[in-house]
């Protein structure tokens, strides 16, 4: 699984250089806010295994005026170091790797 390169960010997180994009529109979960901000994240120039992340806070774009969650480049930082720390391989295939950020 690969991200689109059409309106996905970089982050440089330990002189690695990141990909990482946020759903334009919200899914229907997300909508109605039952389901949180996603960040997808893949290392740039190596296909592998994409991180997908959970933030606490809803999609930007909720229908139902809910608190939301901001994805920044620091954040996206933060999320690919713990996930590393847990044993994300971003150059390694595989399915994708999961980082909930959302129970903290």
């Amino acid at each position: 699984m690969t991200l689109p390169r059409k309106g996905a960010r970089t982050v440089t997180v330990d002189r690695v250089v990141y990909r990482w994009t946020v759903r334009r529109r919200p899914t229907y979960g997300q909508g109605l806010g039952q389901s949180p901000l996603t960040v997808a994240v893949e290392q740039a120039g190596a296909p592998g295994s994409v991180l997908v992340v959970r933030l606490p806070g809803a999609h930007p774009g909720n229908w139902l005026g809910l608190p939301t969650a901001v994805a920044t480049p620091a954040s996206v930082a933060l999320a690919v170091r713990e996930a590393r720390e847990q044993g994300w391989r971003p150059g390694s295939p595989g399915g994708p790797f999961r980082l909930d950020l959302v129970q903290r």
